[in-house]
Order: structure tokens, then C-alpha cells, then sequence
């Protein structure tokens, strides 16, 4: 969400003009995030947030808006694409493709509890229970194909420690393929930034433009390695009570085949290991941007050598 591209609120109004959706009255920059611009945008009849792509292409982003778009419709509660005076989601604003969605009530937690845990798992069995009928596909585009890439752009700035724990875990990975667990849309970045609680429940999931189709159990690891450490600044094990109300409260609405249990030790470290390569290429081989914020690789490469030690045994909700 950091401003790579800069709009002007004269740019903004005249914009708007092909949406139903009154007249400009603030435009404010997100500073958060690191992948595309991102703006709050109030009109006289709403809330918005305009997305500028950065990265995507037009052609993939179809996948994404529809995807909200569906999820929004089945009572998730995610931004809701709006549809320009063409019945379009997708439109072009200062070169780059745009969208413009729902802005949501709440906000971030730092400090989830193991209530908070529990809400964001149960909220998560809900997304892929929903997730099943939405006919669009998109392999997940940060999976192996992504890591070996990312690899060998990054070794030359890896130290011999990193550049031997980055070469075993791709290794191990190499060695592990489920084709058989289930599988369906995932968000696949479903870290703290990116659910709104107010009252203690959550009332929105927002940044989907890292999802794709993957198994259901990744994206699970993915939450367990953000919301269920003991410190997430100094302590990266999982906290136990956490894991288990997190993983306890998916399994009352989707109960995880006992072949994803066995997975479980792997996706927890394919998790580590995909954020890990990414946070290395915004440190090393940034994007140009007015407003953007890196953050620090280590804490995921410190996830990654714990997951993968030997005897690690990560919680499973029975």
C-alpha cells in the first residue's frame, strides 16, 4: 500500500466522473503495505479505497476483483468492488490499472489474543467454504515456481548462513508435493494488517491481491506464522493457546483431512519461506516510491530456522 504513483485530487475528481458515486471530498495516501497505491477516498455518498496496480498486469486482475466480488456477495466481509458507468471493475488512472472498492469499518489488532485467534479462524474456514464456487483460477503466484526465481536473484545477497538455510529449505521443499489436499481460493496474506476487528470481531479482510488458488492448509500456516507467535519482536515460536484456538475454531467449520494434518510441519515452513524470499527482494532490490515502507527480512528467516529445526513440533487442534 505504499504511493508509487502519485494522484492529485484535480486527477481523482475527474476520474470519478465515469462512477456513481458523487462528488470528490478528501483523498488521503495509505502508507502502509508495499506493493501497489493505495488511497482513502471520501465522496459525498461514501467510504472508498482507490487501488493503483503496480506490479499486475490488467489481464490478471479480473481474478482478484471477482473473487472479492463473490466472497462480498456470500456475507464475507471484504472490500466490494464497484462498477464503473460501464459495468466495469477495472478502469485506468494515470497509466496504471485502478479499482475502486468498499472502505470497511475497524481496525488492525497488534496483539491478538487467543479470542482474536480464534475469530480470524473461524473467519477463515467461512472464506474457503465460500471460496468453492468461485469459478475463477489463479495458481498461487508466489508458490515453488516464484521461490526458485526469487532464490537466484537474492543469492548474491545472502550470507553463507542464509544462502545455506535458503538452498536446504527449497530442498526440502522440492521433496514435497500435495496435489491431493484440498484446494481452492486462498488470500494467501491474511497477516494482522490485513483483518479489521471492532468489538472484537472482525469486520473486514482487505488486500487480496496476493491470492490464488493453493491448498487450504498453506493459508492457514500463513496466519498461524503472523497471529500465533509468543513476541512477534522477539520470541517467533508459536504460542500454543493461540495456535490451538485459531486452528480449533477452522476445524468446527471445516474439519482438515488428516493428510493436511500431515502437511501442517511443511506448509508452516513453505509459509516462512515465501515471505522471507519476499521481504529479501523489497530490502535489496527495491521499487522506486514516494511512500514506502520495508519490512525487515530476518523476522521471517528467524520464523524459517525454527520451523525447520530438528524436533520441531508445531500445534495441531485435534
Amino acid at each position: 500500500m505504499s504511493v508509487f504513483t502519485p494522484v492529485s485530487e484535480r486527477q481523482l475528481a475527474a476520474w470519478l466522473k465515469n462512477y456513481s458515486v458523487g462528488a470528490l471530498t478528501t483523498l488521503e495516501p495509505i502508507a502502509a503495505g508495499i506493493e501497489n497505491t493505495n488511497y482513502f477516498v471520501t465522496t459525498s455518498q461514501g467510504r472508498y479505497v482507490l487501488t493503483l496496480f503496480e506490479r499486475l498486469a490488467a489481464a490478471e486482475l479480473p481474478f482478484y476483483l471477482e473473487l472479492m466480488a463473490h466472497l462480498a456477495r456470500h456475507g464475507i466481509p471484504c472490500p466490494a468492488p464497484i462498477a464503473d458507468l460501464a459495468d466495469r471493475y477495472l478502469g485506468s488512472l494515470n497509466g496504471k490499472p485502478a479499482a475502486l472498492v468498499t472502505r470497511l469499518g475497524g481496525a488492525s489488532i497488534e496483539n491478538p489474543s487467543a479470542a482474536d485467534c480464534s475469530e480470524l479462524g473461524a473467519l477463515l474456514a467461512r472464506m474457503h467454504l465460500a471460496g468453492r464456487s468461485y469459478g475463477g483460477y489463479l495458481e498461487n503466484p508466489r508458490g515453488p515456481k516464484w521461490w526458485r526465481s526469487a532464490a537466484r536473484e537474492l543469492h548474491p545477497f545472502l550470507d553463507p548462513p542464509g544462502a545455506a538455510l535458503l538452498e536446504a529449505e527449497l530442498r526440502f521443499q522440492s521433496q514435497r508435493r500435495f496435489p491431493d489436499l484440498p484446494r481452492g481460493a486462498v488470500h494467501a496474506d491474511l497477516f494482522r494488517d490485513n483483518a479489521l476487528f471492532d468489538g472484537g470481531r472482525i469486520t473486514g479482510v482487505i488486500d487480496f491481491y496476493f491470492a490464488g488458488v493453493d491448498c487450504f492448509v498453506y493459508d492457514l500456516a500463513v496466519c498461524v506464522n503472523d497471529w500465533c507467535l509468543v513476541d512477534p519482536g522477539r520470541d517467533r515460536r508459536l504460542d500454543e493457546a493461540r495456535t490451538l484456538a485459531l486452528l480449533g475454531a477452522y476445524r468446527e467449520l471445516r474439519p482438515p483431512q488428516r493428510a493436511e494434518r500431515d502437511a501442517w510441519p511443511a506448509m508452516l515452513r513453505a509459509a516462512a519461506l515465501r515471505f522471507w524470499l519476499s521481504r529479501l527482494l523489497d530490502k535489496h532490490l527495491p521499487r522506486a516510491g514516494e511512500l514506502v515502507k520495508v519490512h525487515d527480512p530476518e523476522h521471517f528467516r528467524d520464523i524459517l530456522a525454527l520451523r525447520a529445526a530438528p524436533g520441531s513440533r508445531p500445534p495441531w487442534a485435534d
